[in-house]
């Protein structure tokens, strides 16, 4: 008796056949592949450049550093004029990651950040770009007053012990301090905006008035500590990011310093 392949197996011919929704799973995620990307290309690096060109202006004449409450100013600002030049391909990227859970009627269909940031502009104006841009400020201020300043005070208590070298070993342990000290720091922000930015309409009123209302409450219905609740995976991915981006950060100055400021 021959054998039928079930339709589920594969199609008529007997060949195995991919399910669409396979597809949609493994390639779904790279919609906004483009806009991430160019996020971190406008994002990080702005952030990067001034922290870094800000440090050194404010460096003593003898090579003393900022003390850590002015390295923390730095990092704000940092952080904000970074999260402003970024919010154009983070709104994009939203955007972007969202177009395929709506209905077909509704999808946007960008092809890529810049025609997505190009059709926004055109269609729904220029500030539209910029929307949610001080929410997103906000958290930066907070993320890089953390992340910045304390990998910088990390780097120089380790130096100053005498057990450390200005070198990678240096920088990977300062910049897993660092992220340790901004997980701490940016959970309880990232559980307001996420409680915000999901929150429902109870008698058709907000169900939180602003971010404080939303500390308190998590605070009071859910105890002082489940504002760090899921603490360690998200530190699984802060630390590496943060060690890559400081080590990269710190070999990229070195070899800057080496071939253009050498003569």
């Amino acid at each position: 008796m021959a054998a039928t392949a079930s339709p589920g197996a594969g199609g008529v011919d007997g060949k195995p056949r991919t399910s669409p929704k396979s597809v949609k799973f493994l390639f779904g995620g790279l919609a906004g592949l483009s806009a991430g990307l160019l996020r971190q290309a406008t994002y990080t690096t702005t952030r990067l450049g001034i922290y870094t060109v800000l440090f050194e202006r404010l460096t003593g004449a003898d090579g003393t550093p900022p003390g850590f409450l002015l390295k923390a100013l730095i990092g704000m600002t940092a952080g904000a004029t970074g999260a402003f030049v970024g919010t154009p391909a983070e709104v994009a990227l939203i955007r972007m990651t969202a177009d395929g859970r709506l209905p077909p009627d509704q999808r946007r269909g960008y092809k890529n950040v810049f025609n997505a940031l190009i059709r926004i502009a055109r269609e729904e104006g220029v500030p539209t770009l910029w929307r949610g841009c001080i929410p997103t400020m906000a958290r930066a201020v907070v993320v890089n007053a953390a992340q910045l300043a304390s990998y910088s005070q990390s780097k120089q208590f380790l130096l100053d012990s005498g057990y450390f070298s200005d070198n990678i070993l240096c920088h990977f342990c300062a910049s897993m301090i660092s992220g340790l000290v901004t997980t701490a720091a940016s959970m309880p922000v990232d559980i307001v905006k996420t409680r915000i930015q999901n929150m429902r309409m109870i008698d058709g009123k907000p169900e939180y008035k602003n971010g404080l209302d939303v500390l308190v409450k998590v605070v009071r219905y859910e105890g002082f500590f489940s504002l760090w609740k899921g603490f360690t995976p998200y530190y699984a991915r802060l630390g590496p990011h943060t060690v890559l981006t400081f080590i990269f950060l710190e070999q990229m100055n070195k070899a800057y310093k080496r071939v253009f400021l050498s003569g």
